[in-house]
């Protein structure tokens, strides 16, 4: 498998877009994940059910949300992910002068994909991203310039 060509890692945003059928912002990520290997991070999936807990889900809506996450891989933490986690969060400080210039869990989603042979993330939140080096993004807001 060649991860730039067949692998895409989800962010939660647009997992979120895809998996609400009605959402028009999948609109513009569906043609970057046809015939994909699709992927997210294990952070993507606490984010997904702190949403499901925080809205209230029921048990159907929930099963729909455990029926798309069992159609994807979900890259777990491993050593090689955290040294990744590691190497971003010392160069976004260096490169910003702070600690807040990304959100921990968005380190940890990008260490994901960077650690699995550098899996292109897709996601909508271009400006959380566009800094971290060695990352590939795909953004709604990259993809239109």
């Amino acid at each position: 498998m060649s991860p730039q060509t067949d692998g895409v890692l989800l962010d939660t945003d647009v997992f979120s877009y895809l998996l609400n059928e009605n959402d028009r912002r999948a609109d513009f990520y569906r043609p970057h994940v046809q015939n994909k290997i699709l992927s997210v991070s294990f952070v993507t999936v606490g984010e997904l059910y702190c949403g499901a807990v925080k809205k209230l889900w029921g048990v159907e809506r929930l099963a729909v949300l455990e029926a798309r996450l069992a159609a994807v891989v979900v890259i777990p933490y491993d050593i090689e992910v955290c040294k990744a986690y590691a190497k971003l969060k010392n160069e976004a400080k260096t490169a910003t002068g702070t600690d807040r210039a990304v959100g921990a869990n968005d380190l940890w989603i990008a260490a994901c994909a960077i650690r699995h042979h550098g899996l292109p993330l897709i996601s909508n939140n271009r400006k959380h991203f566009e800094r971290l080096p060695g990352l590939q993004l795909i953004s709604q807001d990259l993809a239109s310039h």
